[in-house]
């Protein structure tokens, strides 16, 4: 079978006419490149870019996560003029309908140039603030994670967490503080009706299947108190130390962060108890020698979050040492500052990067971690 070939115009021919027509070669102007092969930004790629053109006070403001009053114009207000990074929902601002809660945290989100994340503390239990008020929530009391176990085994539990983060995310809460990965062998300790009760091995087992459960309903979980609570007194009112040793907390206190971390966990919250052995004068909070163990010994690389720095334990340091909390809790390796002081705060942090004690290159790692996560979860940070 004999084949025939029409004649091949030649590329320089192409050539000719596209120069005598007005147009450019293909391939000689990046700008005729076909729609679709374009290179694609990647998440990460977007955030870089997205960090490259804000302000140094827009960097600073994602630094900060803060408690709000129920004056729905001053928040706003609040958020846009500090470019806060997001706010902490405590009980008291759990008022209204469900409705009404839902339009408020919308408007909350109009306002912010960059979307928050909107936290709360959902545990179960003694701390569950969707039980704050049950026509937001539907329910008056949520169990804890012990109450759930003892119910129905560790089934019942991940189907609480579940169950509590949708609710969360239907709400618009987007960050949950939980679950708690302490560790405690004495009931009558101050953390232990909040932890799952059990020993270390099943403690990490429990918090490995937890996270996913919470992250599954885009909510941002949190593993919480780094490195460990352990059977120390309440820091709220006042200081907390323990005398044990690192070794103990490696092979003990650790293993339910590991598998959390290991489990993709979005955030650690790190408490103020002083570890005596490691960092014997400051709470882990403001300890970078405690931080950093997080950092190089369990290679977590997601967002790490103070807990609240105006409890007492964080005021008595920063009282008796004459530091500023927010600024030393930065300086210790927190990305997220849990704080309503962020008046004060970003000011404070912006003259610390006046003196070169704090860089711009730490602040932009910082607010990489804290965009990520907020990708993650379905905000549009591009």
């Amino acid at each position: 079978m004999t084949i025939h070939f029409k004649p091949l115009v030649t590329f320089a021919s192409i050539a000719v006419i596209s120069c005598g027509l007005g147009l450019s070669v293909p391939g000689n102007n990046p700008q005729t490149i076909a729609s679709g092969t374009h290179h694609k930004m990647t998440t990460s790629q977007k955030i870089d870019n997205r960090i490259k053109h804000m302000t140094l006070n827009e960097k600073i403001g994602q630094l900060f996560v803060t408690a709000v009053s129920n004056n729905k114009s001053a928040t706003k207000y609040n958020i846009k003029k500090y470019h806060l990074g997001g706010i902490i929902l405590m009980g008291n601002n759990y008022v209204g309908t469900r409705s009404s809660f839902k339009s408020r945290l919308k408007s909350y989100q109009h306002s912010a140039k960059i979307p928050l994340t909107i936290s709360t503390d959902q545990e179960g239990g003694t701390v569950s603030r969707l039980s704050s008020n049950k026509r937001i929530s539907g329910h008056r009391y949520y169990l804890s994670p012990q109450q759930a176990l003892h119910r129905g085994g560790m089934k019942k539990v991940l189907s609480m967490y579940r169950y509590q983060a949708k609710q969360l995310h239907s709400l618009g809460i987007n960050w949950d503080f939980a679950p708690v990965a302490d560790v405690s062998k004495h009931r009558s300790s101050f953390i232990y009706d909040r932890t799952i009760g059990k020993g270390y091995k099943n403690t990490s087992m429990y918090i490995s299947k937890s996270v996913p459960a919470i992250q599954g309903q885009h909510v941002a979980a949190t593993l919480k108190h780094f490195p460990g609570y352990g059977s120390a007194a309440d820091t709220h009112t006042g200081s907390a130390g323990v005398n044990r040793s690192l070794k103990s907390f490696k092979t003990m206190d650790f293993l339910p962060f590991k598998a959390g971390i290991n489990s993709g966990v979005d955030s650690v919250m790190v408490t103020h108890i002083i570890l005596k052995k490691i960092d014997p004068h400051k709470p882990a909070s403001l300890s970078k020698k405690d931080i950093s163990l997080l950092r190089n010994d369990l290679h977590f690389k997601g967002v790490i979050v103070s807990d609240s720095l105006q409890m007492q334990a964080v005021g008595n340091y920063a009282v008796s040492h004459h530091v500023y909390r927010d600024v030393a809790a930065f300086k210790a390796g927190n990305d997220v500052l849990l704080t309503s002081d962020y008046k004060r705060g970003i000011p404070e942090l912006r003259r610390a990067v006046a003196k070169k004690e704090i860089s711009v290159k730490h602040i932009n790692a910082a607010v990489k971690r804290i965009l990520t996560m907020k990708a993650k979860v379905g905000l549009d940070i591009h």
